[in-house]
């Protein structure tokens, strides 16, 4: 398993001082925010509820939660164990395993929602590219399959480095919770 490695302080270092003050980027703490109230770490959240499911269901706000966008049956959550910094996840409120599960209205939501969350991600971040993708089924190795989830993250021609590779680390420069304010400032109106 990947491990991550937060490492809060790098962003300013990467940037130079005008890019950091226009981005308005600070020192991070890199802290991990704390587990969510009945949202347990495999595919079921608890009590029959996907784990998306349980986080809706939590009560929690979105700050806290990192949902960076509610739409009418869709939203946007922040991926807690990302690949990269601004790794978005978009998804359903309503669990349903596959794309083929969806009625048209969420089927559009979705989709639109995805469309606004790589407007969002490249205002925020600026990356080099964009990936969005989806593993479907257990088969394609979703940690959680049972609620479908499409995968937005910026990428940079620097992100990948030694530290993957040798020692299954990924070393990522920004807190969840500064991710989660740039990407709530940058979300289309």
């Amino acid at each position: 398993m990947v491990e991550r490695l937060w490492a809060g302080w790098r962003i300013p270092a990467m940037m130079d001082d005008r890019e950091a003050a226009a981005a308005g980027i600070a020192d991070s703490s890199g802290t991990i925010p704390g587990t969510v109230p009945g949202a347990g770490t495999g595919p079921d959240g608890g009590d029959g509820q996907s784990l998306f499911e349980a986080i809706l269901n939590s009560g929690l706000p979105d700050d806290k939660t990192h949902i960076v966008h509610r739409g009418e049956l869709v939203f946007a959550i922040l991926n807690r164990y990302p690949y990269s910094t601004g790794h978005l996840l978009i998804l359903p409120y309503r669990a349903v395993g596959d794309l083929e599960g969806l009625d048209l209205h969420e089927r559009r939501e979705l989709w639109d929602t995805v469309h606004d969350a790589v407007a969002a991600v490249k205002a925020a971040f600026s990356p080099d590219g964009v990936n969005v993708g989806a593993n479907l089924g257990e088969g394609a190795g979703p940690s959680v399959y049972d609620h479908v989830h499409i995968h937005v993250l910026p990428r940079w021609r620097s992100d990948t480095n030694f530290m993957t590779a040798l020692a299954d680390v990924r070393v990522l420069p920004q807190s969840l919770q500064d991710c989660w304010e740039r990407l709530t400032a940058a979300w289309p109106r």
